[in-house]
């Protein structure tokens, strides 16, 4: 199985919804998304852009839902539609290779949001590529446990900002996941913006901020460096002198 993608640009997606049930069966009990978040990807590096948009249902969320993402009736009740914010999500991700963690999920949600517009919407694959995190993490660790949490927990990705699942939050902790899976390098901060705003280009931070803690090389450290780049000069120029 190849896990790099051949993609230039992706989204990686999450989405928060009024029901819990697993799979394609949620939309047929009637559930709705609720929140959406994604960050963008290009060429392997986070680019500081992504789209977040809270909606309002029209239908109350279950509780069993509530206890995971926090997302309550009230706290939606002013959101916009998802006919109303329709067109600025799919210009947000048009053309890009999706990626989400069992994107099924996701994918047969938006689907279904997209049939219900007037005029009807466009199928998710009709209009990107689909990656799905979940079938990558199922190849390189068989027989564990590969739920986001537990990828986390693999890779060291930082999960002490999550009290709740949110889609956002989610979606920038899948990157990370997704990034280090693959081979590929993670951000240091994603975005200084506040959350429910799009982000508007790469963002940029002072190294002295981050108080980067620097362990200085031992003296016997040192020395095997040394022997060993003069092992790399005999086979012709050490690049690393000079």
């Amino acid at each position: 199985m190849n896990i790099i993608s051949n993609a230039s640009r992706q989204v990686i997606l999450d989405t928060e919804t009024t029901g819990m049930n697993q799979g394609s069966g949620a939309i047929y009990l009637g559930h709705r998304i609720i929140e959406i978040g994604c960050v963008e990807v290009v060429n392997r590096r986070l680019t500081g852009r992504y789209y977040h948009q809270y909606i309002n249902p029209g239908q109350a969320i279950d509780p069993e839902a509530i206890a995971v993402h926090g997302i309550t009736d009230e706290r939606v009740a002013n959101e916009p539609r998802f006919q109303q914010i329709s067109q600025a999500f799919i210009d947000f991700i048009d053309g890009a290779e999706i990626v989400a963690h069992n994107a099924s999920f996701d994918v047969n949600f938006m689907d279904h949001e997209f049939s219900l517009l007037q005029p009807r919407g466009p199928k998710t694959a009709d209009i990107c590529s689909i990656l799905d995190t979940l079938v990558i993490a199922k190849y390189l660790h068989p027989g564990q446990k590969n739920n986001l949490d537990a990828l986390c927990k693999r890779y060291g990705v930082d999960t002490s900002r999550r009290e709740y699942h949110g889609a956002l939050l989610d979606a920038e902790i899948l990157a990370d996941v997704y990034l280090i899976m693959t081979g590929g390098q993670t951000k240091f901060n994603l975005s200084n913006e506040e959350v429910g705003q799009e982000g508007g280009g790469i963002q940029c931070f002072d190294p002295q901020s981050l108080n980067l803690k620097v362990i200085a090389a031992s003296a016997d450290e040192l020395t095997m460096h040394e022997q060993r780049l003069d092992l790399v000069a005999k086979s012709g120029k050490c690049l690393w002198r000079g």
